[in-house]
């Protein structure tokens, strides 16, 4: 397991390179180009900066999340082969610098969905909320304008150039169905996928957050029979997983170890993150502590053990700790703490695993043999 932390960017967070350095076993930056709108290619002089600051601090880049896909593509409209194209330049230019995977998702209009920003928890701590009920109830115009309101950053998938336009694109989507999206997502897998395979590059879908469909829009990637249909549009190690225990786990019929078991081999970035979900279908995010959510924390982190993944995992979303004034969900403690969660599960794995085990026997049993000088004696 090779652990990654998101970073906004300079001026664009509250975190610092210089404390993301201080978490211990943290290789690499999850980064992005959040000032490019979706569907425009990647500017190289701005990769490079990202690359300079990176560099500066002994962090590689591996990992980018995400290049946005333009609606236009999801739509299946004329112009997507434009926008492809554009997608198609940004991933050559990812590679050059040495990037290895690119998580995207494909989920119309909301990349993401929460009702409250700062749901105070029992402890004081606060944390991204999705009330069920609420959200069948709200206008998703109101729903946007308390996303901007409440950071003064800015909100991955909540681009305001993105939903200045939501009226249209609720119209855009009123006859797409979730065929049509599979279809949309095959038109812009086969025509990625072999740039990506010859750049070495993995494109990992990110699954659907929340895992069901919201204000009528379709979505496809929910659990673990869409998955398997995602794998076989294109077969390819090209086409892979961002598997996201947290988006997944807000709906207690996935089984997420058994997803890890199925696709391990396809899946090369991995967010682990926990929810409690009620029995009323709302849900919080809490910390990565197992038994503070409903998400086997300790059964997913086995399971990636016990297949020898050797792919980039970060902590994703933690609450908000200590007085912490940050992007919601993307604090600095929180995720600390689950990095260091996910370290001691895998740590003591690694002491009970078998190879752990033989190579334990063995220096034991070196150390009771008696050594040359004392059979002299």
């Amino acid at each position: 397991m090779r652990m990654v932390f998101r970073w906004f960017g300079e001026d664009n967070d509250t975190v610092t390179l210089d404390q993301i350095k201080q978490i211990p076993g943290v290789e690499g930056l999850v980064w992005s180009l959040h000032d490019v709108p979706a569907g425009e290619e990647w500017p190289m002089e701005k990769i490079e900066a990202v690359k300079r600051q990176a560099d500066s601090y002994g962090f590689h880049l591996d990992v980018v999340e995400s290049v946005n896909v333009h609606e236009d593509i999801k739509l299946g409209l004329p112009s997507r082969d434009r926008y492809i194209q554009n997608y198609i330049r940004t991933i050559e230019k990812l590679a050059a610098v040495g990037v290895k995977v690119i998580c995207y998702n494909f989920m119309p209009v909301f990349d993401w969905a929460r009702t409250d920003l700062h749901k105070r928890m029992d402890d004081g701590s606060t944390a991204l909320f999705f009330e069920k009920a609420k959200i069948h109830g709200i206008d998703p115009l109101e729903l946007v304008q308390s996303i901007n309101q409440s950071s003064m950053l800015t909100m991955p998938g909540w681009e305001p150039e993105r939903l200045a336009h939501l009226t249209s694109l609720f119209e855009a989507y009123r006859n797409v169905t979730e065929e049509d999206l599979w279809d949309h997502l095959s038109y812009f897998l086969e025509a990625v996928i072999p740039t990506a395979e010859r750049c070495g590059i993995q494109m990992a879908i990110h699954p659907d957050d929340p895992p069901w469909p919201i204000f009528g829009l379709p979505r496809i990637i929910t659990g673990q029979n869409n998955l398997r249909r995602l794998l076989s549009l294109v077969d390819s190690p090209s086409n892979g997983i961002t598997l996201c225990s947290g988006s997944l786990g807000a709906n207690p019929a996935n089984d997420i170890v058994g997803m890890i078991h199925e696709f391990h081999e396809r899946i090369p970035f991995a967010h682990i993150r926990n929810v409690r979900v009620y029995d009323n279908g709302d849900f919080i995010e809490t910390s990565h502590r197992t038994q503070d959510g409903t998400v086997d924390i300790s059964g997913i982190v086995k399971a990636y053990h016990d297949n020898g993944f050797n792919g980039y995992a970060r902590p994703d979303h933690g609450r908000h700790l200590w007085g912490e004034e940050c992007r919601p969900g993307y604090g600095l403690y929180d995720r600390a703490l689950g990095i260091m969660y996910l370290w001691g599960l895998w740590d003591a794995l690694e002491r009970v695993s078998p190879i752990a085990q033989s190579a334990q026997s063995a220096q034991s049993a070196q150390s009771k043999q008696p050594s040359a000088s004392s059979q002299r004696n």
